[in-house]
Order: C-alpha cells, then sequence, then structure tokens
C-alpha cells in the first residue's frame, strides 16, 4: 500500500488493520443493546463461577437506570462510582450512561482525604460505592448526595453465599473482608429489586456528551478529572477492536484482573469486551491463584494487563500445573514492558503479548505495538487508527525534533479528551487549538514512526544544567547484583536538585548504598550517580503497579532547615 509520509507507520501495521476508523454514531449505550441483540443467551459476566448473560445484564442495566432515576438522576448529573470489578459495577456504569448521566470512577481503596477532594470537586447526586467505605462516603461526600452501598457478597454463587455464612473463623474473617452493614444508606441491591425499567423510549445520550470523568494526575500532583464523552471512548474501543482483527465477536474470554476504574481496565474490559460480545470474568483484585482457579473453569483468549502480572501468573501456572495456551493476545500498559517478559509470556501461553501507550486523557490507547512480525521489543509502538503522531521541541511545540532525537510526543485522534472539569487554564496547557495533545512525555521516533518512551517532562530531572532521565539511571541500578526494584526522582536542595534513588534488594540479599553508587560510576556520568541511595522494602505504587514517585519525592526529600532567628535590634 502506498503510505502516506507524515504517517510512515502504516507500513509496519498488522495484515487487517485499517489506517482510518469510522466512529460510530450514538453512545456507549448501544454497545450493550448490540451486545443484547446479537448474544442474548451468551455469558457477559462471570463472578467466581456466578453468571449474567447478555440478556439478563441488559434488563439489569434499564432498572439500574430505573432505580437511578427514582433517585433524582437525570442527564448531566454525575454520578461517582467506587467499586472493585464485580457485576454491580458493570450494571452501574451503563445505568448512569442511559440517563445520559455522567459516571465518575473512584479507586474504592483511596484514602478518605483523597475521597473527599474528588467528591467535592465533581458534586455527584448520588454515590454508588463498595460497603465496606460507605460510612466514609456518607462522611464527607458533599450535602445532598445519596450514598447508596453495594455488598459484594451478593452476586457470588449460592453455594459460595452459604459458605460465608458458616459460624467458622475463616467464613466470618473472608465476609468480613467483603462486607459491612452500614446504617442509614440506600443498597444496591434492593433498590434494583423494587425499580422498574426504564421507559425504552426515555432520552439516550448523544455522541457529544460527557460520558465519563476520569481522575488523572495523583502521581504527579492534584488529581484532575477529564472530560470523556461518549465518542472519545467509542473511538478507543473501535481502534482497540480493529488494532486485534483476530479477534471474534460472540466468542471471546476477557480476563478483567486490572481494575475497571482505571481507565485502560475501563476501556478494554469494559466498554470493548462489550462491544466484542465477550464474556468478561470479575477478579475484585489480582490473585495469582484466584485467577488460575478460574482459567481451569473458564479459559481466558485475552487478557490485558501491566508487564508486573506476567511473569507472576507464568510462574505459578507452570508450579501448579495450569496450561495457560487458550490466550491468544495479551496486552500490556501502563508501564513499560521488559523483552524477557514478552519471551517468557509468549513461550509459556504460545499467544501474543505486545503493550501499548496511553493515558486517560486518550481514553486511553494512542500507541500500540503491532500484533505481527513488525513489533519491536523496547518500543511503545505506532500509532493507533486515525490518530496522529508528531515529536516537538519541548520548548516550542511547534518545532519537530529530528527522527532519533528526544522532545515532547503529541498526538491527535477522535479519542483525544474534551479537557479537564472546571480547569480550564489546566486544559489550555495540554490540549492546543488545532486538537494536538501535549503528552508530557519524551518519546524519540525512528524513521518507520514507532515511538520509544524516554521519561515524562515532569519527571525530567535538572542537575547542574544538565538533564538526568530517571528511566536510564533506573536501568543501571536494575542491572547491579541484588537489586530487585529501582526508582529514581529529583529532590529539591538549597542549590537546585540532585539525583536520589530508592533500590529494593531481592530476597535475602543486603545492599551497601555506598558500593551501589561506585558500581554506577562505571555505566553513568559523574552528574547523574545518584547522590544518595536509599534500601527499602518496597516502592509505592498504584493499584495497578504504576510507581507513585510523588510520594517517594516527599519520602526521600529532606526538610529546609528554618531559617536563623532574626538579630534583634536596638530601638533607637
Amino acid at each position: 500500500m502506498d503510505v502516506p509520509v507524515d504517517r510512515p507507520w502504516l507500513a509496519s501495521y498488522a495484515p487487517g488493520v485499517p489506517s482510518d476508523i469510522e466512529v460510530p454514531e450514538g453512545s456507549l449505550v448501544e454497545l450493550l443493546d448490540r451486545a443484547v441483540e446479537r448474544f442474548p443467551r451468551r455469558t457477559a459476566l462471570d463472578f467466581f463461577g456466578a453468571q449474567t448473560t447478555h440478556r439478563e445484564l441488559g434488563d439489569q442495566v434499564a432498572r439500574g437506570a430505573g432505580a437511578l432515576r427514582g433517585l433524582g438522576v437525570s442527564a448531566g448529573d454525575r454520578v461517582a462510582i467506587a467499586l472493585p470489578n464485580c457485576p454491580q459495577h458493570v450494571v452501574a456504569f451503563y445505568a448512569v450512561l442511559r440517563l445520559g448521566a455522567i459516571v465518575v470512577e473512584h479507586n474504592p481503596l483511596y484514602t478518605r482525604e483523597e475521597l473527599e477532594h474528588q467528591l467535592a470537586d465533581h458534586e455527584p447526586i448520588v454515590a454508588i460505592v463498595w460497603d465496606k467505605i460507605a460510612a466514609t462516603v456518607q462522611d464527607v461526600a458533599p450535602s445532598g448526595t445519596t450514598v447508596v452501598a453495594v455488598d459484594l457478597t451478593a452476586e457470588l454463587p449460592v453455594r459460595q453465599r452459604l459458605a460465608l455464612r458458616l459460624p467458622i473463623r475463616k467464613a466470618r474473617e473472608t465476609r468480613a473482608a467483603m462486607h459491612a452493614m452500614v446504617p442509614g444508606v440506600a443498597r444496591w441491591e434492593k433498590l434494583l429489586r423494587a425499580a422498574a425499567p426504564i421507559a425504552a423510549d426515555y432520552p439516550r445520550p448523544r455522541g457529544d456528551d460527557i460520558a465519563l470523568l476520569q481522575y488523572t494526575g495523583g502521581t504527579t500532583g492534584i488529581p484532575k478529572a477529564a472530560m470523556l464523552t461518549h465518542r472519545n471512548l467509542l473511538a478507543n474501543v473501535v481502534q482497540s477492536r480493529a488494532w486485534v482483527p483476530d479477534l471474534i465477536e460472540g466468542e471471546e474470554v476477557f480476563y478483567a484482573v486490572i481494575p475497571l476504574f482505571h481507565a485502560y481496565g475501563l476501556t478494554l474490559c469494559l466498554t470493548a469486551a462489550v462491544y466484542m460480545g465477550a464474556t468478561i470474568v470479575l477478579f475484585p483484585r489480582f490473585d495469582v491463584d484466584q485467577v488460575l482457579d478460574a482459567v481451569r473453569r473458564l479459559p481466558p483468549t485475552f487478557l490485558p494487563g501491566v508487564p508486573p502480572i506476567y511473569p507472576r501468573l507464568a510462574k505459578r501456572a507452570i508450579e501448579r500445573g495450569v496450561s495457560l495456551t487458550s490466550l491468544r493476545f495479551s496486552l500490556s500498559g501502563a508501564m513499560p514492558l521488559p523483552p524477557e517478559t514478552v519471551t517468557e509470556w509468549e513461550s509459556v501461553t504460545r499467544g501474543l503479548l505486545v503493550d501499548g501507550y496511553g493515558m486517560t486523557e486518550t481514553s486511553p490507547i494512542v500507541v500500540g505495538n503491532p500484533l505481527a512480525p513488525t513489533r519491536r521489543a523496547g518500543a511503545a509502538g505506532i500509532p493507533f487508527p486515525s490518530t496522529q503522531a508528531r515529536v516537538a521541541d519541548r520548548n516550542d511545540t511547534a518545532l519537530d525534533m529530528p527522527l532519533g532525537e528526544p522532545g515532547e510526543l503529541l498526538v491527535r485522534g477522535p479519542q483525544v479528551f474534551e479537557g479537564y472539569w472546571r480547569r480550564p487554564r489546566d486544559t489550555e496547557a495540554v490540549l492546543q487549538s488545532d486538537g494536538w495533545l501535549r503528552t508530557g512525555d519524551i518519546v524519540v521516533m525512528d524513521e518507520d514512526g514507532f515511538i520509544t518512551l524516554v521519561d515524562r517532562i515532569k519527571e525530567l530531572i535538572l542537575v547542574g544544567g544538565f538533564n538526568v532521565y530517571p528511566s536510564q539511571v533506573e536501568e543501571v541500578l536494575k542491572a547491579l547484583p541484588g537489586v530487585a526494584e529501582a526508582a529514581v526522582v529529583g529532590a529539591r536542595t538549597a542549590s537546585g536538585e540532585e539525583v536520589v534513588a530508592v533500590v529494593v534488594p531481592e530476597p535475602g540479599v543486603t545492599l551497601d548504598p555506598d558500593q551501589l553508587r561506585e558500581d554506577a560510576r562505571a555505566h553513568l556520568a559523574a552528574y547523574k550517580v545518584p547522590k544518595r541511595i536509599v534500601v527499602a522494602d518496597e516502592l509505592p505504587k498504584t493499584a495497578i503497579g504504576k510507581l507513585l514517585r510523588r510520594e517517594l519525592r516527599d519520602q526521600v526529600e529532606i526538610p529546609s532547615p528554618p531559617p536563623p532567628a532574626a538579630e534583634p535590634t536596638e530601638q533607637g
């Protein structure tokens, strides 16, 4: 095919992947309608063996929408959802959208302060939350918010529900970990039983309506809510589907081991899976043995994940004698994918594992490695269909950097967000008038259009006028004997910044920070060698395993001494 000069990456697309996609008209609600119509009897959700068909899911969503309407929810209202992966999460998500209201996803493990900030920011009319945190949400939610508690155990298979009621210690502990009684709040299960389904002719949302507020930026600053329209999310669903043309609608089994409240999990395991008419196997948290138990019951065909889960699953599967060969495709995101992880995973599954790149502001995927021999280890990949990308001078984004030179990645496409909720200045800082989004990531692009991540601009450390890329220093440290993990940040000093590293030793190993610094000198310029190395038991991470650099920086920074007291002056 003829490859446009401005899109050289099209030559590396896998067979069957189109250069451009057509975004469907309508909303995400039609995804579920489509699945119900085409695959009514096929299992839509599996939760520890309890199964829900697409038709049953459609009925529950209609009742959920009716229940929320009864609570006063209407088009444009915000509804908070703070749930782990469970059937109620899926039902609540589509029920909110059916009314034309806006879903606001929250991590149910957030601290009280984090929940309070976000709830105050978007002012939900209803908050649908795990009953374990319902009391906290009730305390911190804005006045007028109706809190609805969800009991995870209500969707377990009957045998497991009965087992949890046994008067034995293990049953009590398991039930206490999953469920809590909270007086004074509405119960999701009761609301659905009592509600009439929403009328079929009730107005539906349009493509340009906001579907989702997704908070981002929590690892580097105060979280902001990205406004994603139905069209944004639909575009990324169709792009993701096009990227894996060999997926078969109505036959795939998606494992939801990454949180649905995260943009990556939401798109691949909630919206794209429903679009495919796939069975979604839901896991409230990532537990290796629970996943492998499910493999024996309902083998997966597609596994979206993050790099740390793949070696853990591969190793444990070999130990337990569980076959993973049903997995034809796996897609990794959120952080760089080590080539050795790809080799190990593909040797165990005989399927393909590639990585992708994106951000909340792009719904979230913009770049992926092709599922073809053209893929390149170490690279994030090439732009998705209908997506443009360029590498610009980070000080003047009107200027493009030469191929192979680092610069800021800018992207443009139908999946790019509308801006930040109630933050016009923050929006203007990243979203240019011509539609280009500044990602804040430093990358290089080669002549074929493959993009390799270097670092985030905000994570760049400036030492004596020289740029230090944390990832480069981290790779050197992780290659040293006895180092399991390493993270590098810039700590503020009176004269600027200094490079500080935190390392986690391998089990049974004692690390000497001075020796590590000395060993690093053989591989790094003097200004890149960490001034300090701190040995820690673990690194602070998000629910999907992403490093919390801001928290790490706070841990290693040395507080500035107070200014000296002023000398007393003589009174004239």
